[in-house]
Order: structure tokens, then C-alpha cells, then sequence
């Protein structure tokens, strides 16, 4: 094991299939056929509730660099900035453990107070087959508190035909500012068993924005997993995963920069399918994911004591997280079916802090230890053919306890019985036209970031452990979609209210210059997505998406802080058998709806943000079925911009302290895919 997690990733030569095959929840495999061959834009899969795509695929703009990065291309998504990597994604506005985040169906949570390395940073997407985003709390099977949506990366078990023992797809990137990934993904294999690598290596040097002036931003990533399968027959797969990772990022608007970013990662899948007339299928799972990851304010810029620190700092921070998930489908009548399992996690958090190096000479202190167990079900009648109904039920028994030396709650246990559900009726109004409605309610526990990072609670005379609830979200979802050969129109919408909705204040104060406090406020967000896609020849494609978001905090009768701006998105294309190009114009309004100085524990709010536009480029050529190339531009115009959603520049590098973080100027990048 130790020699496993010691190796690095090869570079390698790349790809992306045009077409890929995924399985619905009901088991029966389909074939989805995936265009253009750059990826501007990710569109629902059945309903607007739902979107599964293949993260290999090229994408504009600039292929992502982490989970986050690939999340902003659907509709609802952004990310609050951090620098050239790890951004931390917000959907609907919401952000933090309000949204499920799950890789091969496990937690890997991170462990940074300010969530430097938050879970979508351990995520290379090109690494994984399908990712599956499930908006609003439309269901209650991948673990707890998951009122905005559920994310899913996820891979695959291999298929071979006979004569094909090995797959292999790959990719090359280079770009501006010294950007240059290398992935490789082999499989090799028969019907009976498998073995499989992947591997991905990136990097990019600090960037510049419109103006040509430098953005510390630099970062460097690897990561290396490797699975072995047994498939004894078509309805059955076993497989033991293992994998590790490392990295460094500098930040701009950080008093610190992430130095290590170390993963490693050990699974162990069991699946069997159509094991009876009534049982159609179970999944059992266990899991191991660790993070160590160091901070220091030296290693990667100039120490300077403006920067927030005295002195030149280190903090080392680990996270251990295991558990278990198992899961059963029955087909209770011809029309009726039922999910059932419960799934568990356990999580440690340690720290250490030093001057210099000095942190490696001392213990690891436990501050933190968290446990979850979860049961669920979730039951389907398909009433006629044109109308089904889903509803969920879910009960969590969680569970934190302080271990902080000095914390005035030290030894304390908090325990909580929490409960979500929901139920949802699909209808097929025409033959091309298909609607949802559903009615969800999560409860959910305050996460490591909202307990252990704030410097007091709800007032100066009680911690953050001591005093904040748990949040509790009523949210109803609807949504339509119109789908011909030539057309495809949907749109979502949501509204819900918020009780005790957790918030951070930052006051002034303190020896890092800000203080933060949290505490719980009630809340309502409403908001929505359109899209839409029209071929307009059999060559030429144009689409759209706009997203919109909401929010006020009604205990204090204010705006709600963290909330993007509204959206808008248009894509032209046009495709031949060889040949495709594109164009894609980001547009995005002002917001003027701010609260100064609240947020959450990565930004606030700095008052209102200025609307941008951006146009990008692309073109790609299928040189043969198994070799495409593809190359692109971003921010054409070379526009100087930044998103409302914000880190601001950290005073060591220069920066005001409300001063935003400009995103990158122009920026030409290429592609080379591989598969076969």
C-alpha cells in the first residue's frame, strides 16, 4: 500500500468519446449521444431535475481544473473564487455541505477551517465517467443534508467486446499562462475480470487579467487511482479501489497558500443485479478517504507581515472520513418500486501549527469527531403511463463532539435525530412535453466549518459549538421540458424557506485584522433556470441557459449575502462529420443586492458587483474516430472582470482590502483527445 500511494501519475496521451453509455436508475442501459464535440454548456438528461454528462469531454471555457471548474458549465452553478484552482461551487446561492458531494458514492470532506481544499478540489473531472447533478432535495439516497442538490462523480465498471482486451483514452492540454495537463484512463480486462488506471497531472503558473497585471494564482495537481473488478457474470461486480493525490496552490486573496493537498483513497464495491423476480438489485460499499493538507505563508510568495501574520506561519490540518453504504431495489408490482439501505460516515479532524517547519516536530491534536448513520427509502408508482410518483424518506442520527483543549465546550457531545423527505409528481403532458413538481424538506447538522472555524456563536459569550442549530430547508421544485429532433426548451424553478439558517458576520477586530461570528436567521430563496437548444440546419446549432437566484434573510429583513447574480449564456455551433466551432457569450448583470460583510466561511459580501460579458471561441477536428484536436480562446476581448462571488486580495501581495480578485484576460488554450 505504501508503495501505491507513493506513485506519481504518467503523462499521457488523451481522449474523450463522442458518444457514452450510462445506465438509468432503473438499470436498463442507454446510449447517449454527446454534441458538439467542445462542450459549452451541460443540458438535463430526462428532466430539467436531473443533468448527467461525461466529464471527459473537452469543455469551454479553459478544460476545468477541479470538480468546481466543471460544475460551472450547468446552469445554477458558480463558484466562489479562490485564485486559478479550488473554487468553492455554490449552487442556487446556497454552498458548503448544503450540497452532497460524493466521489464512487464516498464522502472526502476536506479539512482546511477555511476550506482551502474543499471537497471538489480532490476532484480531477476528466478522471471519472459520469457526473450526475440531482438539483433541490429531490432525493435522499446519497447521505445526509443535501438541501441544494447532490453531486456525483463517479466511475464506471469497463465493458469489453471480444478482441479488445484494452481501453484507453487520454488527453493533452496546453494554454496561456504555462497551463499544461496530461491524463491517461486504460483499462484492461475480458467478461470475467478488469484492472484499471487512471492518472492526471496539471498545472498552471499565475495568470493575468485584462489589465496585464499578475494574479497569484499558480497551482500544480496529481492524482493516480487504480481499481481491480471481477464481473463473474453480467449481473455481478466486485471491485477494490485505491488511489492517491498531492498538489500545491497559491492564493491571492489568502493570508495563507495550500503547500500539500495529499489524498488517499481506499474502496471496496459489491453489486448484483435482477437477483430475483422482486429483487432487482443490491449494492454494498466501503470506504477510506484521508486528507493531509499544509498551509504556510512562505513556501510559495515573499513572507510579508501585511499578509495578516507576524510571522512566517505553518498549519497542517488532517481528515480522516470512513464509512459504509448498503442499498437494495426491489420491484414491488408491475408498477411499483422501492429503494431501501442505510449508509454511515465516521470523520476525524486533527491540526498542528508551527513557526516554519516547526509543526512537523510536534503531535497531531484531535479538535473534532464527527459521526453520521443515515436510513432511507424511496418509493416509485408509475401510476399510468404518463404519470409517476417518487417519495422519500430519510432519518439521520448524527453526531459532533468537541475535543479543542482550550474551548470553553471541550468534551461536549451534540446528537441530533434529523429528518428529510420529499415526494414529487412526473407527468408526461404530450408526447414531447414532460413536467415535475416536488415538495422536499431537509434537516441538516452544522458542518466542521460553521461548528469549529467561527472565533464566537450567535454572541460574544458562546462558541459557534455551543449555540448555532441545525438548519432546516422547505423547498418546492417544478419544472417543464419540450424535446423534439430539433428542439429542446426546459425550464426549473424552486422556492423555499429557510429555518435557522446558518450565516457568518465578519467584524473588525482581532489579531488577523477580522472576526468572524455565526449565527442562525430565517430565510426565503426562490429563483430558476431556462435553457434551450435549436437546430437551426443540420450543421448549426444555436442554444441559451440563464439561471437567476434570490435571496433574503427575513429575521434582520436584508438581502441574503452569497447570492450570484443574474446569468445568461449563448452558444452558436456548427458540427460536420470532421469538423465543429462554436462560439459562447457569458453575460452577467449586476448585483445589486448585497449584505456588507456576511456570508459564509470562505467570502462575504463587499457591496454591489459591477455586470461583464465575455466571448469565447473554439474549433475542434476528428482527425479519425479515435483522435480529435481542439483549441480555443476565452475572454476574446481581453475584458477586466470579476465575479461577485469573491475572495478579497490578501494585503501581502498588495491588495485593498475590499478588493476583488480579476479573473483571467485573454487565454488560448488546445486539446488533443485520444480513445480507443
Amino acid at each position: 500500500m505504501s508503495t501505491l500511494f507513493s506513485l506519481r501519475p504518467c503523462a499521457a496521451a488523451v481522449a474523450l468519446c463522442c458518444a457514452y453509455s450510462y445506465a438509468h436508475a432503473d438499470g436498463a442501459p442507454v446510449t447517449k449521444v454527446f454534441d458538439p464535440l467542445v462542450v459549452t454548456s451541460v443540458r438535463p438528461d430526462q428532466t430539467p431535475l436531473r443533468f448527467v454528462t461525461d466529464p471527459k469531454q473537452p469543455r469551454q471555457p479553459l478544460p476545468a481544473s477541479d470538480g468546481s471548474d466543471y460544475l460551472s458549465t450547468i446552469a445554477g452553478f458558480s463558484a466562489v473564487r479562490n485564485g486559478g484552482s479550488n473554487g468553492d461551487p455554490v449552487l442556487r446561492g446556497m454552498f458548503g455541505s448544503r450540497l452532497a458531494i460524493l466521489t464512487n458514492n464516498s464522502y472526502m470532506p476536506g479539512a482546511c477551517p477555511g476550506r482551502m481544499d474543499n471537497p471538489t478540489s480532490y476532484i480531477s473531472p476528466q478522471n471519472f465517467d459520469e457526473l450526475e447533478v440531482i438539483k433541490g432535495p429531490q432525493t435522499v439516497l446519497w447521505g445526509p443534508g443535501a438541501s441544494a442538490g447532490t453531486i456525483r462523480f463517479d466511475r464506471k465498471a469497463p465493458t469489453f467486446t471480444e478482441g479488445q482486451p484494452v481501453q484507453f483514452d487520454g488527453s493533452l492540454t496546453g494554454g496561456s499562462w504555462g497551463r499544461n495537463d496530461q491524463s491517461a484512463d486504460i483499462a484492461i480486462g475480458n467478461t470475467s475480470y478488469y484492472a484499471r488506471i487512471t492518472a492526471n497531472n496539471a498545472h498552471s503558473q499565475d495568470y493575468k487579467d485584462g489589465n496585464g497585471d499578475k494574479v497569484p494564482s499558480k497551482w500544480h495537481k496529481w492524482n493516480t487511482d487504480v481499481a481491480i473488478g471481477l464481473t463473474p457474470d453480467d449481473n455481478t461486480r466486485i471491485e477494490l479501489s485505491a488511489g492517491t493525490g498531492d498538489g500545491e496552490a497559491r492564493y491571492a486573496g489568502r493570508g495563507m497558500d495550500g503547500v500539500k493537498f495529499k489524498r488517499q483513497s481506499l474502496g471496496l464495491r459489491f453489486e448484483k443485479e435482477n437477483i430475483s423476480d422482486t429483487w432487482r438489485k443490491l449494492e454494498t460499499q466501503l470506504y477510506y478517504n484521508y486528507a493531509d493538507h499544509d498551509m504556510d505563508n512562505f513556501s510559495l510568495r515573499d513572507f510579508s507581515p501585511a499578509g495578516g501574520m507576524k510571522m512566517p506561519m505553518t498549519s497542517n490540518v488532517d481528515r480522516a472520513t470512513w464509512g459504509g453504504r448498503l442499498a437494495s431495489q426491489f420491484v414491488l408490482a408491475q408498477d411499483w418500486t422501492l429503494d431501501v439501505g442505510l449508509d454511515t460516515q465516521q470523520s476525524r479532524h486533527r491540526v498542528r501549527k508551527g513557526m516554519l517547519k516547526t509543526h512537523r516536530d510536534k503531535p497531531r491534536e484531535k479538535d473534532a469527531e464527527f459521526s453520521n448513520t443515515g436510513i432511507f427509502s424511496e418509493l416509485g408508482w408509475q401510476a399510468t403511463d404518463d404519470h409517476k410518483v417518487v417519495a422519500g424518506m430519510r432519518i439521520d442520527f448524527a453526531s459532533i463532539k468537541d475535543f479543542r483543549a482550550l474551548s470553553p465546550t471541550s468534551g461536549d457531545r451534540r446528537s441530533r435525530t434529523l429528518y428529510s423527505g420529499f415526494v414529487r409528481l412526473e407527468q408526461r403532458l404530450s408526447e414531447n412535453t414532460s413536467f415535475y413538481a416536488g415538495l422536499g424538506h431537509v434537516q441538516r447538522m452544522p458542518d466542521y466549518w460553521e461548528l469549529f472555524s467561527p472565533n464566537m456563536g450567535t454572541n460574544s459569550h458562546q462558541n459557534a459549538f455551543a449555540s448555532i442549530k441545525p438548519e432546516k430547508t422547505t423547498q418546492l421544485d417544478i419544472g417543464v421540458q419540450y424535446q423534439t429532433t430539433d428542439v429542446n426548451l426546459w425550464a426549473s424553478a424552486y422556492a423555499g424557506h429557510v429555518q435557522d439558517f446558518i450565516l457568518f458576520t465578519y467584524h473588525r477586530g482581532g489579531m488577523m485584522g477580522m472576526m468572524s461570528q455565526v449565527s442562525n436567521v430565517n430565510a426565503r430563496i426562490f429563483g430558476g433556470e431556462l435553457g434551450a437548444d435549436y437546430a437551426l440546419t443540420p450543421n448549426w446549432k444555436v442554444g441559451g441557459t440563464l439561471a437567476y437566484a434570490w435571496g433574503k434573510n427575513t429575521s434582520d429583513h436584508r438581502a441574503l449575502p452569497q447570492i450570484p447574480p443574474l446569468e445568461a449564456r449563448l452558444s452558436l455551433g456548427y458540427e460536420t462529420d470532421k469538423w465543429s466551432a462554436g462560439a459562447l457569450w457569458r453575460i452577467v448583470s449586476r448585483q445589486g443586492r448585497y449584505a456588507l460583510d456576511q456570508g459564509n466561511v470562505v467570502g462575504k459580501d463587499f457591496g454591489p458587483s459591477s455586470g461583464f460579458s465575455t466571448l469565447a471561441l473554439h474549433t475542434a477536428y476528428k482527425a479519425t474516430n479515435n483522435l480529435t484536436f481542439s483549441v480555443g480562446v476565452d475572454n476574446l476581448f481581453n475584458r477586466t472582470y470579476s465575479e461577485h462571488l469573491n475572495l478579497a486580495g490578501n494585503a501581502g501581495f498588495g491588495y485593498a482590502s475590499n478588493q476583488s480578485i480579476n479573473n483571467p484576460g485573454r487565454t488560448f488554450w488546445a486539446t488533443m483527445t485520444i480513445n480507443y
